[in-house]
């Protein structure tokens, strides 16, 4: 099955990309949702985060204290690496699985770090929603209410746009409307639904 790795930095209009991929029936894999289910209640990821961590690691509900794990594993680095070495496989598995189970003609997986963290090699391709860093930066903080230089400390701390220009196959420049952005994603639905009729 053709897999398509979807990207792109904060703002860039990558959740509405997925959004409407889904519309047109893409079965789409999130990475963050993914990242979620995997320390729900329940699962044995879970409960090892509580015994490395200690029992405020999690509310009273029994689900994860995510602003207390993240305190944690910014100040600790090697709190970071322990926790990145129980998930990333974890989450890498679910992915893998979920993917299998699509039922549309391709899949796709949205990352935000696709090429950070090896994901794109799960990959057939790769679609870049790419914006300009002065457009990213406006839209991400008036979207999240946050300062324009926080927004910046976050695009730069990401893989820096060039990079991702140059790793991905495909890229969709969104610096207009919601409109143009569709028309381009059914333009590059087109091209996926070929290059899976000519591989079957």
């Amino acid at each position: 099955m053709l897999i398509v790795g979807l990207t792109g930095g904060i703002g860039s209009g990558k959740s509405a990309a997925s959004a409407y991929f889904g519309t047109l029936g893409i079965t789409v894999v999130d990475a963050d949702i993914v990242a979620r289910q995997v320390v729900e209640p329940g699962k044995p990821a879970l409960s090892t985060i509580s015994k490395q961590f200690g029992a405020d690691i999690l509310l009273e509900d029994g689900s994860l204290n995510r602003p207390r794990l993240r305190e944690i594993i910014f100040s600790d680095s090697n709190a970071k690496k322990w926790l990145e070495a129980l998930l990333h496989p974890l989450i890498r598995s679910e992915i893998i699985l979920q993917l299998s189970e699509a039922s549309s003609p391709y899949a796709m997986l949205v990352s935000p770090l696709l090429f950070e963290t090896k994901q794109s090699q799960l990959c057939s391709r790769s679609l870049l929603i790419d914006v300009p860093e002065a457009l990213q930066t406006a839209r991400a903080s008036q979207r999240d209410g946050v300062s324009p230089d926080a927004i910046q400390a976050i695009i730069e701390a990401q893989m820096p746009r060039d990079e991702k220009r140059k790793r991905a196959t495909d890229i969709i420049l969104n610096d207009k409307d919601l409109t143009e952005l569709h028309a381009q994603i059914e333009h590059q639905h087109a091209v996926y639904l070929e290059l899976t009729a000519t591989n079957e």
